[in-house]
């Protein structure tokens, strides 16, 4: 029998008296007996045999298998002027209201042109007869039929432009800058290639000056050099549309309700809403396509 203060501790611990031995007198439980005194630990719960377990297939990998060969990386710090294309073209996304319109333009009567006068031309001119000519002829003058096309918003004026300074988007080694010719709408062919030549060479060898990149009215850009079939090229802020040549594929259109085989692009022109409606921008476009498709009216002025 425990003491009634070792009976006590027992309680508490949740032991019972038979489970410990007294050393009082006449084995009686003292306090110290059941201070010292440890529970048992309990008998573990007999368990059911398991299944016998069927045969499985084999397990799938729990992972994909390690890639095998050199896994590399390379930090490099962005140019001065990556940065700045980057905050530009967010920007532009941010504070416009910019929308693109398509069309096609068969590019065979200018393949034909080029063919039939290239030689001539480069003779006299010291230059080759390219497309960015005809593009640069074209847009000016569909750029004075819609002069909401060639203009820009300043604060809470709307600025239009009665001439026209084409930005040539060009590849540079440092990255896509956008010299302008001045002027465009004043210059010939000849003068429109010379100058596409030069301010190209200018851009190659990283000589653009900061004012000949700035102040255009309105950009042509040509992802077709690069096998671009269709895009949706970003305003050139603060100029409020642009428009985007694309590759020249061989394509099966109608004509005069037979189906033939033309040299086809695809034109895109991204142009800021909040300036230029709907209505003017497919009728610029339009516009642009028919001069092409008619290009000896611009070539030669009749």
């Amino acid at each position: 029998m425990p003491s009634p203060a070792a009976g006590k501790i027992l309680g508490e611990k949740g032991i019972a008296a038979t489970d410990v031995a007294g050393t009082g007198r006449d084995g009686r439980i003292t306090k110290e007996d059941a201070q010292n005194a440890q529970a048992k630990p309990a008998a573990p719960a007999p368990q059911a045999a398991a299944p016998a377990a069927a045969p499985t297939a084999p397990a799938a990998a729990s992972s994909a298998p390690a890639a095998s060969g050199d896994r590399n990386q390379r930090r490099e710090r962005m140019s001065n002027l990556r940065k700045t294309v980057a905050r530009r073209l967010v920007t532009v996304k941010n504070e416009t209201a910019m929308l693109t319109t398509f069309n096609e333009v068969n590019m065979q009567p200018i393949m034909d042109l080029r063919n039939k006068f290239k030689d001539q031309f480069k003779a006299k001119n010291g230059v080759g007869l390219g497309f960015m000519s005809f593009f640069t002829k074209a847009v000016c003058v569909a750029l004075k039929e819609w002069p909401s096309v060639n203009a820009q918003i300043d604060g809470t004026d709307i600025v239009f432009n009665d001439f026209c300074d084409i930005s040539i988007a060009v590849s540079a080694p440092k990255g896509l800058v956008v010299p302008v010719i001045r002027n465009a709408e004043q210059l010939s062919f000849e003068g429109i290639e010379k100058e596409v030549v030069r301010l190209a060479g200018l851009a190659r060898d990283n000589k653009l000056t900061i004012e000949q990149m700035t102040g255009g009215t309105f950009t042509l850009t040509n992802g077709g050099v690069f096998g671009s079939m269709l895009s949706t090229p970003i305003i050139n802020a603060p100029q409020s549309a642009i428009l985007g040549m694309h590759n020249i594929i061989q394509r099966p259109i109608a004509e005069n309700g037979q189906v033939v085989i033309r040299p086809m692009m695809y034109l895109a022109l991204s142009y800021d809403h909040r300036i230029i409606d709907g209505r003017e921008s497919v009728s610029f476009l339009v516009r642009v396509k028919e001069l092409l498709e008619d290009p000896t009216r611009m070539m030669f002025g009749v």
